[in-house]
């Protein structure tokens, strides 16, 4: 069970250097899946669905592989903000998040490639931001350039200037990966991070 080989479906280096964490032999592989949320889905209903769909994406392409999958939405009071993809919105996000809590989707799945198991969980950061002044907002993207992180804040580095508080149960979560839910995962599938090897947790 333990040589299984493990494949982060994702092409994000904020994940990648998250799993490597775990001091786990592992690979990378693109989803190539849509991330457009659908028609009227809730911004933690877009996650859970995204991460399971891009761990699903890359197990078609293994026959051993256990598959993590990961996507996170930003929830401004039901509205999903996603990832800026430049300075201009990187700004406009910034500007409507000043002095608002926001919660953080971020939903994982592992899929084992050879039975087809999958498992998924979410996890919520609630994120309080503090008043920012216009020219705090400009200073902070054009030194940080937050374009691939979802609100334009990248509580890793300087992001983490920007926020009063933060309120969840995994630190690695708000980056794009909690580990602490992944090494659940894969103990499920007998995968154990630091044995290497345990008895899977099936339902």
């Amino acid at each position: 069970m333990e040589n299984r080989p493990i494949v982060l479906g994702s092409t994000s280096r904020y994940r990648k250097a998250l799993l490597a964490r775990l001091g786990v032999p592992f690979e990378t592989a693109a989803p190539d899946v849509d991330e457009s949320p659908l028609d009227g889905e809730a911004p933690a209903a877009t996650c859970e669905r995204l991460a399971l769909a891009k761990a699903r994406a890359v197990a078609s392409r293994y026959t051993r592989a256990l598959v993590i999958g990961s996507d996170q939405v930003a929830n401004a009071d039901g509205v999903a903000i996603g990832k800026s993809g430049g300075r201009d919105e990187a700004i406009a996000q910034l500007a409507r998040l000043s002095g608002r809590a926001i919660v953080f989707h971020t939903g994982v799945a592992l899929v084992d490639a050879a039975s087809g198991r999958s498992h998924a969980a979410r996890v919520d950061v609630t994120t309080r931001f503090r008043t920012l002044s216009r020219a705090m907002i400009e200073a902070y993207v054009d030194r940080e350039q937050p374009f691939d992180c979802a609100g334009s804040i990248k509580s890793e580095g300087l992001g983490i200037a920007l926020v009063e508080a933060i309120d969840n149960a995994d630190p690695t979560a708000l980056i794009g990966l909690p580990l602490i839910t992944v090494v659940d995962l894969l103990r499920r599938e007998g995968f154990d991070v630091v044995g290497r090897a345990c008895e899977p947790q099936l339902p």
